[in-house]
Formats: C-alpha cells, structure tokens, sequence
C-alpha cells in the first residue's frame, strides 16, 4: 500500500506550504527564527535527566524521612527544571514590535527604530559561551545610542545553536538580518 504523503515528489509540496506564511500568523508574536541546536537541546535533556532523579529523591525522602528536608531536594529539582527551560529559551527573537535577546538570566529588547544594522562578521567568538575565544562568525546588532563594540553578538558560530552547522547559522544570521531590513524599512 502506498504511502502517498511519504514519496519523493509529494514531500516537496509538504515543505513549501509547512515554509509559507499561515493566514492567522500574527507578526507582533514573539519568534525564534531557528531552531535550538544540538548541544542546547542536549544539555537541556541531561539537566531534565537530572532533575528526575533529584525530583524522585524528593519523593522517597517525603516517604522515608524529613518533610522539610524533601521540600529541600523539591525546590533544587524545580529550580533544575527551570533552569533547563530557561535553557531552551535562550537565543534571539523577532518580532513586528523589536529584537529582543534572551540570556539565562536576563532579556533584553530592542525596538527596530534602535537598530541602525544588523550583520554578519568575522571576528574571534566564545566557544560554547566559554571564555576560550575562536575565529569565526557572529551575527551583531549596531544600535543607534550605543557604541557598536558594547553590544554583545546575537549569534555566532560557535555557540550552543550553531557549533558544527555553518548552514545553520548561516540561515538564521539571513532571517534575523531580512527581518531587521524589513522592519526598518517598512
């Protein structure tokens, strides 16, 4: 029997409406333009792993021992579990109304009459967000009241979403750029 949703010619026809913009698709919604790489899908899955078993050293504490020591290990494993998500959260985001950056602690939002550019350079970037710094690329935002070189890069190369996946990062760095072309000028 024939899976006709499955062949060849019928996947592309899929692709092309899954890519096309939906009529009910509000462009003042927050969107990531990419998807979470590998490594921050993985590190977010191993602290969730973590997280179940700390959260189930809760319970049987709860049935063995201290409630005040279980509420304890409760607590670290929820704060595991938001750690995690907040995790997967990180990253860049568009929308009609600005730019805005999510960090693991801190969000940061630029209006699109702020931006001046938005481009891709070439220039040393953390490896995985650690100190130790490699050629590579990053996508950086100049903003019009504040000096180019004091804004972090949105993007690079080498960061949880990108490592390994030039073509990732180098559709993303598109889209965001397009975006920010787009919002300005329109």
């Amino acid at each position: 029997m024939p899976l006709p949703f499955l062949t060849a010619e019928r996947d592309h026809a899929f692709e092309t409406v899954a890519r096309s913009a939906l009529p009910y698709d509000d462009p003042e919604r927050w969107r990531r333009p990419y998807r979470p790489g590998p490594w921050r899908v993985g590190t977010a899955a191993l602290w969730l792993l973590l997280a179940s078993f700390v959260l189930f050293a809760a319970v049987l504490i709860a049935l063995t021992g201290s409630v005040s020591t279980a509420a304890v290990v409760l607590v670290l494993g929820l704060a595991i579990v938001v750690g995690a998500l907040r995790l997967l959260r990180m990253g860049v985001w568009v929308s009609g109304r600005g730019l805005r950056r999510t960090g693991f602690l801190l969000t940061r939002t630029v209006p699109w009459d702020r931006v001046v550019s938005v481009r891709t350079v070439q220039q040393p970037v953390r490896w995985l967000g650690l100190p130790r710094t490699v050629q590579g690329q990053a996508l950086v935002l100049v903003r019009e009241d504040r000096p180019a070189d004091d804004t972090p890069p949105l993007l690079t190369t080498h960061g949880l979403d990108f490592l390994h996946r030039p073509v990732a990062f180098d559709r993303a760095a598109d889209t965001v750029e397009a975006w920010a072309a787009e919002q300005r000028h329109g």
